[in-house]
């Protein structure tokens, strides 16, 4: 099945099926180091158990929906769900090396897929919720897949300004190139839930009940100086101001990016704070 790219989230679908998602797919291994420990954090909190059925959201090149299918064991059952198709078909590659039976991937908008009602104990995902056009419409989706007593567990970006990852970065590379203009209110993003308050009323407007939004915050990266400098100019917030920038800004831009990073280069690499919201609810 191919995406139709002229419905409600057709410029994420085309976003993530461009180089967007061909660089991720370049880049898997790096940014899979990266956010490891964040989808552990929010794994942890599911509470999983064998046997379980799981969705997960947004999957990517297939990590977490990996690492979920481990958790659950033979006796259950794990669904990944993307609009990207470049990764997707890095993450069934994985799947077929990795032999997990209770696992497969399926390319949908999970924001109107027709999943199976009541089909699943959990609704995971890490970093993959915050790019719906409507997503009140997209958790109520997500809601009607969750069985009676099923549970919704994700882990988003609180503010920018509260991820020294992202922010320390930017704050060198908008020194030599223009910053972009910010998204509109409310449209979708990497840090469209970064607001508390936004994410409790888009999940009480869907439906769901016992919410609780916890702030976490952990240390992130790993990989050594030109690595990190390389990542960050290739995906992410200072990567997309440099492709609407002068090409001759590039070095400019790489020499600052580097030096802001240099105080965080230690013994385990370059590593920067993150900060996120660890986001559970239940069906009600």
């Amino acid at each position: 099945m191919t995406l139709a790219t002229n419905g409600a989230n057709s410029a994420q679908i085309e976003h993530w099926n461009g180089p967007a998602g061909e660089t991720w797919v370049r880049l898997q291994a790096r940014l899979d180091a990266q956010l490891a420990p964040l989808g552990r954090l929010a794994m942890d909190r599911a509470a999983i158990r064998p046997g379980e059925a799981v969705l997960d959201v947004g999957c990517g090149t297939g990590e977490t929906t990996l690492e979920l299918s481990r958790r659950v064991g033979e006796s259950g059952k794990v669904l990944g769900v993307d609009v990207s198709r470049p990764m997707l078909s890095l993450a069934r590659q994985r799947l077929e090396a990795a032999g997990l039976s209770q696992t497969r991937f399926e390319e949908g908008d999970a924001q109107s897929h027709d999943f199976a009602r009541g089909g699943f104990d959990l609704v995971f995902s890490r970093f993959g919720v915050m790019f719906f056009a409507d997503p009140v419409a997209a958790f109520r989706n997500l809601r009607a897949a969750l069985t009676k007593k099923g549970r919704l567990v994700f882990v988003t970006w609180r503010p920018a300004a509260e991820n020294p990852w992202v922010s320390v970065p930017m704050t060198a590379a908008f020194q030599h190139i223009p910053q972009p203009p910010p998204p509109p209110p409310g449209g979708p993003g990497e840090f469209s839930f970064a607001q508390r308050d936004r994410v409790y009323q888009i999940l009480t407007g869907a439906g769901y009940k016992d919410i609780t939004i916890e702030p976490e915050d952990r240390l992130i990266g790993g990989a050594n100086l030109d690595v990190t400098v390389d990542t960050t100019l290739a995906m992410g917030p200072v990567a997309a101001a440099l492709r609407e920038a002068d090409p001759a800004k590039r070095e400019p831009v790489a020499c600052a990016v580097r030096q802001a990073f240099t105080p965080y280069d230690g013994s385990e690499g370059v590593r920067l704070g993150a900060g996120v919201w660890v986001v559970r609810a239940k069906r009600g």
